[in-house]
């Protein structure tokens, strides 16, 4: 019985590298303290400094500007033997760091799209390195649950760092020093990669054969990579909503039963925790599940659910009743939705990327999030400042854009095919 415990054991959890866990647990402290700020920062913002949510909507949406600029010399500095991984992680979360206090000094619209930009140009700096480094220690057989391991710590972090702050806002009820929060996360994510990261021998030797201008046009003229890119962005699109629309939706627009009145800070710390959480349960079951899939298959997969999940959240505004109960299936679906897209996804990249490439092919995938951000927060913005028929039907206007999503997806299967 204990034998078949460990062999049930190890299936689920396959050989990892070891610089993959270590990794994971730097992600996991750095998310701690993303938590205390991601889904509360556009409340912040409007409720107590005053901004207008569209204002709000633009200035985080202006993080993807220096964001794109970031991912882009990001990757090539991840490539590049002069440079490489480690250090470009190294300077991520120390530009991420100071964006944190930034926003922590946050009282007007400047300083608010200051701080945005500076966390934008970390961000676009990390993710190109940080999905590399996974891709450099993963093996074809256990690629999807290797990157599966990297967002279980992701979603780990975050789902912590929400409920503690719910406590943490009923106790000093100041969103200040959650962003304080978050920069010392940063450092302590700096540290990790300080002492346990190294370099790949591999990647440095190769990349100092490939010249950064002939990369970026070996990437932009690859057709299937291109076709993945264009529907990429409509789901980073749908996962910004959850992170700047939905909290302020929450918040404003969906009242608790007959009252005029939304949820709570510590309700919506118990939805976005339930919605982490339940990533974290499913996230190596559906891995495993959909491992038998093709990519697009997962896609696919991944994109009816989150046509459902924002069919639930039009209901949640719109019934006269029972709207805790919406939001949190909603919330669940979106959950599952996350980790069926995000191994597969990642797990494509590393397919289509040369060895010696991964980083610049990172960097354009890594992109899509910044394009997503730049559209999705000001849209989102912009439509809860509008009459309420048009809030209601954002989401309405989400679920049909799946059948977009979908379309694209078959297109992308035939390419991969020839």
């Amino acid at each position: 019985m204990k034998l078949a415990s460990q062999s049930q054991l190890s299936s689920w959890l396959p050989s990892i590298h070891p610089q993959v866990w270590i990794f994971a647990v730097g992600r996991f402290f750095s998310e701690v303290g993303t938590g205390f700020t991601l889904f509360y920062a556009p409340i912040f913002f409007v409720n107590q400094v005053g901004l207008s949510a569209t204002s709000v909507g633009v200035a985080l949406g202006s993080a993807s500007i220096s964001g794109i600029v970031g991912r882009i010399v990001g990757g090539s500095l991840a490539d590049s033997g002069h440079w490489g991984r480690r250090r470009t992680l190294l300077l991520a979360t120390a530009i991420s760091a100071s964006g944190s206090l930034v926003l922590a000094a946050t009282n007007n619209f400047t300083i608010l799209v200051i701080g945005s930009l500076i966390s934008g140009l970390g961000i676009g700096f990390y993710w190109p390195a940080a999905e590399a480094v996974v891709a450099d220690a993963s093996e074809i057989d256990n690629r999807r649950e290797t990157f599966a391991i990297a967002r279980l710590a992701d979603n780990l972090g975050l789902a912590i760092g929400i409920v503690l702050t719910g406590f943490l806002i009923t106790i000093i009820g100041s969103y200040r020093w959650l962003f304080v929060i978050d920069a010392i996360s940063f450092m302590v994510f700096f540290g990790v990669i300080y002492v346990g990261i190294s370099e790949t021998e591999q990647q440095i030797g190769e990349s100092e054969k490939t010249e950064h201008f002939a990369s970026w046009m070996a990437v932009l003229s690859d057709r299937r990579f291109l076709v993945y890119i264009a529907v990429n962005i409509f789901f980073t699109i749908y996962i910004s909503q959850i992170h700047s629309t939905l909290p302020l939706y929450f918040k404003n627009f969906v009242f608790v039963e007959t009252t005029s009145e939304g949820f709570a800070q510590t309700t919506i710390s118990g939805l976005f925790a339930w919605h982490l959480v339940l990533g974290i349960i499913c996230q190596l079951p559906i891995t495993n599940a959909l491992k038998r899939c093709s990519h697009t298959l997962a896609l696919t997969v991944s994109a009816i659910l989150w046509a459902i999940g924002f069919g639930l959240i039009w209901v949640s505004g719109t019934a006269p009743s029972y709207n805790l109960v919406w939001v949190t299936l909603a919330l669940g679906v979106f959950a599952v939705a996350i980790v069926s897209y995000t191994p597969s996804a990642a797990s494509l990249v590393t397919e289509l990327a040369p060895e010696n490439q991964r980083g610049v092919y990172f960097s354009i995938n890594a992109v899509c999030w910044a394009v997503g951000s730049f559209i999705g927060h000001p849209l989102g913005g912009w439509a809860l400042d509008q009459p309420r028929i048009i809030i209601d039907s954002l989401w309405l206007g989400f679920s049909l854009s799946v059948i977009i999503v979908v379309v694209i997806l078959q297109y992308l299967n035939r390419v991969l095919a020839e």
